[in-house]
C-alpha cells in the first residue's frame, strides 16, 4: 500500500494544478446539484414493520381523516381568569373559524364543544388536522395557522403549538458549532506551529464536508433522509477531514526538519506512511458506518451510508488534494530552525510523549488495572440504560413545543402528552359482534390502573376501522408508560378471537417500538464490529494479541461513553450547564450509532499509534523501546487529533435538537476516553506487559495473510546526503 501511495502522491504533487482544479470542479458541480435539486428532509424516525407503523399505514389507507398531521393549539388564560369568559371564547372561536379555511385543513375541533378544557377552565386545546402527513404540512400552513390565532393573543391568552406536525427542523451552524471549529484551529496551530499549516487541514476538510453534505442533499431527491443524517455527515466529515489532513501534514513537517529532505519526496513519504494509516483507518470508519445497514432499519442505514460517504471523500482528499496543496506551498511549510535561547534548555520534539510513555511503562500493571477500574466505574450507569425518542419535553424551554407540553401537563396531567391510539381492524368481525367487541375492549383498556381515560370509539366510513384515544397517567418518557403499552397489547389475542386485529399507535407507541427494534439489533451489530476489528487489525499489524487488546479497549470505551451519557441525559445530571430541558431515555439509535462511529475513530488512533510502535520494533526488535518510541513520536499528533474531534463534536452539544445534542455529547466523551485513557494509557501499558508476544503470529497464518505495508517498509531508500547520524535516523523514522 505504501509504495502505491508514494507513487500516487508524487503524481498529485507534480500535477497539483490539475488535481486542485478537479476538486474545485467537483465541489462546484455537486454544490450546484445539492442546492438546486434536492428532496424534503424527513423529521420522523420510522421503521417499517413495527406495530405502530403498521397501524399508521392502515390509518392512511382506510381512515385518512384520522391519519393526517395534527397541530394542537393550546390556549391558556391568565391566572385567575378562564377561557369561558366571553372575550376569550370569542377570540378562540374566531381564530378556529379562520383556521378551518387554511388549505389542507380537514378538521378543526372546538374545545368548548368537545370539552377539551382543564378542570379550572383556564387551559384548553384545539386540534387542527391536515390532509397531509405530519412531515408534509408546509411551513406556510403553520404560519397561516399562527396568523389565525393572533386574535387570541391580543385577547390576553397564551397560545402555544404542539402535535405531530410541529416537529422542529434540525438546524446547524450556530455559535456553538463555530466555537468548536475555532477550538480545532487553535489546536492545529499549537500542534503544527504555523498558522498557514494549521489552516490547510481546515480548508481541505471544509471542501470534503461541502461535497459530502451537498451530495447527501442531492440524493435526498430519491431517498428519504432525516435531518440528523445531514448533521451526522457534517459532524463526522469535518472531524475526520481535519484529523486525516493533520496526520499527513504533521508527518511532512516532521520530515522537513531535515534541511536535506526534498519537499516532493517528503510529501510522497508522508502520504505513503501517514497516508497509508489514513486509508486503513478511514476504511474501518467507512465499513463500520456502512455496517449500520445490518440493523435492518432504513433510516439508520441511510444515516450510516451518508456519513460513510463523507468519510470516504475525506480519505480521497487526504491522499490527493492534501499533497497537491502541500506541493503548492512548497518550502513555505518547512519549519524554521529554532534558535536556542541563552540559559534555556530546549526540549526535543516529543519530549512530553517520551516522558509519558516512560511513566506508563514503568508500572504497566498498576496503570492497566487502575484504568480498567476507572472505565468500569464510568460504565456502571449503562446497566440502567433506557432507550426512546425525545418528546417535546426535551425541546428547548423557550420553544412553543415545550411550552405546549408543559401547559397540557398542567391542565390535563402528565399522561396527556403520551396519548396512545388504539386502532381496531374490524373487517373480519361479524357485523353483529363489532359493537360488543369494541365495547369490551374499551372497558378492558379503561380498567388498567395506569390508564386515565379512553375516548369514545370513532369508526371510518365503512366501519372497517375503529379508533380510540387512550390517555396514560404517566408521561411519554416514563417506564410505567412503556410497561402500559405492553400490557394493553395483551388484549390483542382477545380481539383476534373475535376476528379483528388490535394495534397501538401514536408517537409514544412508535418511540417504544423503535427502541425495542434497535435493542434487538444491538447484539448483532456489536458482534459484527468486534469481528471486523479483529480481522482488520490482524491484517494491519500481523498479530493476534494486538487486535484482541485493541478490541477490548474499544469495548471499554463504548461502555464508559454510554454510561456517562446515561448519567447525564437519563439521570438528569449537568442539565443546567448543558442546557438539557428534561431528563429522559437515551435516544434509541444512539448506542448503535456511537458504536459504529467510535469504532472507526478508535481504530484511527490505534493504527497511528501502534504502527509507529511496530515500525520501531521491526528496526530494533526491542519491544519496550518500541512502545516508548511509538508514544513519543505519535502521542502529540494523536492527542491533537482527539482534541480536534472532541471540539468539533462538543460544538453540537448546544444544538437545540435533543437528538443532535446527545449524539454530540456521546461522541465527544467517547473520543476523549478512547484517545487519552485507552489508546494513550492502557495501550502502552498493555503492550509493555505483552512484550515480544504482542507481535507474535502463527506461521501458517503469517503465510496466509496478505502483506499490508502501512509503515512504509517498501519505500525507496533515500539517497540524499545526510548531515549527521541523527538525520539518518529521522529519515528512517
Amino acid at each position: 500500500m505504501a509504495s502505491r501511495l508514494y507513487t500516487w502522491a508524487l503524481l498529485a504533487v507534480r500535477r497539483r494544478g490539475r488535481v486542485i482544479a478537479a476538486w474545485i470542479l467537483l465541489l462546484t458541480a455537486v454544490g450546484a446539484l445539492g442546492i438546486t435539486v434536492h428532496g424534503k428532509v424527513a423529521s420522523d424516525f420510522t421503521v417499517p414493520g413495527i406495530e405502530s407503523q403498521r397501524a399508521q399505514d392502515l390509518l392512511e389507507k382506510k381512515f385518512p381523516d384520522a391519519a393526517g398531521g395534527v397541530v394542537r393549539v393550546v390556549y391558556a388564560a391568565p391566572e385567575g381568569s378562564t377561557l369561558t369568559k366571553t372575550a376569550s371564547r370569542t377570540a378562540v372561536e374566531r381564530g378556529l373559524a379562520k383556521a378551518a379555511k387554511i388549505p389542507g385543513v380537514v378538521q378543526v375541533t372546538d374545545p368548548f364543544r368537545t370539552g377539551s378544557l382543564s378542570a379550572d377552565k383556564r387551559i384548553g386545546y384545539a386540534d387542527v388536522r391536515f390532509r397531509q402527513d405530519a412531515a408534509d404540512v408546509t411551513q406556510d400552513a403553520k404560519d397561516a395557522l399562527s396568523g389565525a390565532m393572533a386574535q387570541a393573543g391580543k385577547a390576553g391568552l397564551e397560545v402555544e403549538y404542539g402535535g405531530t406536525a410541529m416537529k422542529a427542523e434540525t438546524k446547524v451552524g450556530g455559535p456553538a458549532e463555530l466555537v468548536g471549529v475555532v477550538l480545532a484551529l487553535v489546536v492545529l496551530a499549537a500542534t503544527l506551529g504555523s498558522l498557514v499549516a494549521a489552516g490547510l487541514p481546515l480548508l481541505t476538510a471544509v471542501v470534503g464536508v461541502a461535497i459530502g453534505v451537498l451530495g447527501v442533499k442531492f440524493v435526498s431527491t430519491w431517498v428519504s433522509i432525516t435531518g440528523t443524517s445531514t448533521v451526522l455527515a457534517l459532524m463526522i466529515g469535518l472531524a475526520v477531514g481535519i484529523d486525516y489532513a493533520l496526520f499527513i501534514i504533521s508527518r511532512h513537517r516532521e520530515q522537513l526538519t531535515d534541511p536535506d529532505m526534498d519537499v516532493e519526496d517528503s510529501i510522497a513519504r508522508a502520504v505513503a506512511t501517514a497516508g497509508s494509516a489514513v486509508v486503513f483507518a478511514g476504511a474501518t470508519v467507512v465499513i463500520a458506518l456502512a455496517a449500520l445497514c445490518a440493523t435492518g432499519i432504513p433510516f439508520l442505514a441511510v444515516m450510516g451510508l451518508s456519513a460513510a460517504a463523507t468519510v470516504l471523500i475525506a480519505v480521497l482528499i487526504a491522499v490527493s488534494l492534501v499533497p497537491a496543496v502541500l506541493g503548492l506551498f512548497g518550502e513555505r511549510l518547512r519549519p524554521k530552525p529554532r534558535q536556542p535561547k541563552a540559559g534555556r534548555r530546549e526540549r526535543a520534539p516529543g519530549a512530553w510523549g517520551l516522558a509519558w510513555a516512560r511513566a506508563v511503562t514503568r508500572r504497566p500493571l498498576i496503570i492497566l488495572l487502575t484504568g480498567v477500574v476507572a472505565l468500569l466505574a464510568l460504565a456502571l450507569p449503562a446497566r440502567n440504560l433506557r432507550l426512546g425518542l425525545p418528546s417535546y419535553a426535551s425541546s428547548p424551554t423557550s420553544s412553543t413545543q415545550h411550552k405546549s407540553y408543559d401547559l397540557l401537563s398542567d391542565g390535563f396531567g402528565a399522561g396527556f402528552n403520551a396519548t396512545l391510539v388504539a386502532v381496531v381492524e374490524t373487517g373480519d368481525i361479524p357485523a353483529g359482534k363489532v359493537t360488543a367487541t369494541v365495547t369490551a375492549l374499551r372497558t378492558s383498556l379503561a380498567g388498567d390502573s395506569d390508564v386515565a381515560a379512553v375516548s369514545k370509539p370513532v369508526a371510518n366510513s365503512d366501519r372497517s376501522l375503529v379508533v380510540m384515544a387512550v390517555v396514560p397517567r404517566t408521561g411519554p418518557d416514563a417506564r410505567a408508560t412503556t410497561d402500559l403499552v405492553h400490557r394493553l397489547r395483551a388484549n390483542a389475542p382477545t380481539v383476534a378471537e373475535a376476528g379483528g386485529t388490535l394495534y397501538l399507535a401514536g408517537q409514544t407507541a412508535a418511540a417504544i417500538d423503535v427502541a425495542h427494534k434497535l435493542s434487538g439489533a444491538l447484539p448483532l451489530f456489536v458482534t459484527i464490529i468486534v469481528i471486523l476489528a479483529l480481522i482488520l487489525l490482524t491484517l494491519a499489524f500481523r498479530s493476534l494479541l494486538v487486535p484482541l487488546k485493541a478490541t477490548l479497549g474499544f469495548l471499554l470505551s463504548i461502555a464508559a461513553a454510554i454510561g456517562t451519557t446515561v448519567w447525564v441525559f437519563q439521570y438528569g445530571h449537568l442539565d443546567g450547564p448543558l442546557a438539557i430541558p428534561s431528563a429522559g431515555p437515551v435516544t434509541s439509535f444512539l448506542p448503535v450509532l456511537l458504536i459504529g462511529v467510535l469504532f472507526g475513530l478508535a481504530m484511527d488512533y490505534e493504527v497511528f499509534l501502534v504502527s509507529r510502535m511496530r515500525e520501531h520494533h521491526e528496526n530494533t526488535l526491542d519491544p519496550r523501546q518500541a512502545v516508548v518510541h511509538g508514544v513519543a513520536r505519535s502521542g502529540r499528533v494523536v492527542s491533537a487529533a482527539a482534541l480536534i474531534m472532541a471540539a468539533v463534536f462538543a460544538g453540537f452539544i448546544f444544538n437545540e435538537d435533543p437528538v443532535i445534542k446527545s449524539i454530540g455529547f456521546a461522541l465527544a466523551v467517547g473520543v476523549l476516553i478512547d484517545a487519552f485513557v485507552v489508546r494513550m494509557t492502557l495501550v502502552p501499558a498493555a503492550m509493555a506487559l505483552l512484550g515480544r508476544r504482542a507481535w507474535s503470529l502463527p506461521h501458517w497464518l503469517d503465510r496466509a495473510l496478505p502483506n499490508v505495508d502501512i509503515e512504509g517498509a517498501g519505500l525507496p531508500v533515500r539517497t540524499a546526503p545526510q548531515r549527521d547520524d541523527e538525520h539518518e535516523k529521522a529519515a528512517v523514522r
